[in-house]
């Protein structure tokens, strides 16, 4: 069984989930950008491709965090640059990906939007924009949409969470 892993995850700005996803446990590198899948969803949309290893967070985990941490039951006019989705590697991932999905489906009143796309190709950001919210904490961008994010994660995947949040004194 493969011990080091990634996942696409995209759904609001990228610098909102690349955030949270830095702020985990397990997680090595988060790549912040623009990812393409196939097809209707061939145009890049904002999004983080998530290395972790499986010993320290599973698949699972970070699936959930992801659809309780943006916009997941909400269709809104920014799809196509803010899409809710899972990109993934692999037709195992895929698999899995959509069982969870539909697993995590009863801890939402409305319908999961999220979609689970094959990745297809990855645009990074600039390097003036990666690690935003770690650089910029007192930002007005950052304590009104991030904070509310991590504050999710706090309080709902707390364990899962790592140091570098944790001494943020700034997530209220």
């Amino acid at each position: 069984m493969e011990c080091s892993s990634k996942i696409g995850l995209g759904g609001g700005c990228h610098w909102c989930t690349e955030a949270v996803f830095q702020s985990l446990i397990g997680v090595s590198k988060v790549e912040q950008g623009y990812v393409v899948s196939f097809g209707e969803t061939s145009a890049f949309s904002e999004a983080v491709v998530v290395h972790f290893e499986r010993s320290l967070i599973s698949l699972d985990v970070l699936i959930e965090i992801h659809l309780h941490t943006h916009k997941s039951t909400s269709d809104h006019s920014m799809m196509s640059k803010y899409r809710s989705a899972v990109y993934v590697f692999s037709e195992e991932q895929k698999k899995e990906s959509k069982v969870m999905i539909m697993n995590f489906q009863k801890d939402f009143g409305n319908n999961l939007i999220t979609e689970v796309l094959a990745f297809s190709l990855f645009n990074p950001s600039r390097e003036q924009i990666t690690d935003y919210y770690y650089k910029n904490p007192e930002k007005p961008f950052c304590e009104r949409f991030i904070q509310p994010k991590l504050k999710i994660l706090l309080q709902k995947f707390s364990k899962h969470t790592n140091s570098r949040l944790k001494r943020m004194t700034t997530v209220k």
